[in-house]
């Protein structure tokens, strides 16, 4: 099964509108709650990046019977230095975004913690493409 949502830029009226999708449709899944709620902290972080950091994008959900795959697409800047980005409170976030109470620099951080398994491609001035697993089969 796949869900896809779109994501606009620098509109963060709809911060939370993909993850509350997805939120829905896994708990209509009756999935573990704990599952229910790394995904959703993942997904939100990304969806909110790529509102704040993006010129937009979107996120795909793809579920089957051991995982679900969550990838999350943007279409540019990318992201000039990765590795300072995944410190916990390194941000590039504009004075405004942080007025809105974003730009802390836990996104990234915050979704390696959550994901059983996260990809990241980027290239500055081009996109990036987040790809995260969360393993169904581990769960009690």
């Amino acid at each position: 099964m796949r869900q896809e949502y779109l994501v606009p830029s620098q509109d963060f009226s709809q911060a939370g509108v993909a993850s509350s999708s997805i939120k829905k449709m896994l708990k209509q899944l009756n999935l573990n709650p704990l599952l229910i709620k790394r995904i959703m902290i993942a997904v939100f972080e990304a969806e909110v990046n790529v509102i704040a950091h993006s010129y937009g994008g979107k996120i795909l959900c793809d579920l089957d019977d051991e995982k679900i795959c969550i990838q999350v697409i943007d279409t540019g800047p990318g992201i000039p230095n990765l590795e300072l980005a995944m410190t916990e409170g390194w941000s590039t976030a504009t004075e405004e975004v942080r007025e809105l109470g974003y730009g802390a620099g836990m996104g990234l951080p915050n979704i390696r913690k959550n994901c059983d398994h996260l990809d990241i491609y980027t290239k500055e001035g081009d996109h990036t493409h987040l790809s995260m697993t969360f393993e169904l089969r581990m769960q009690p």
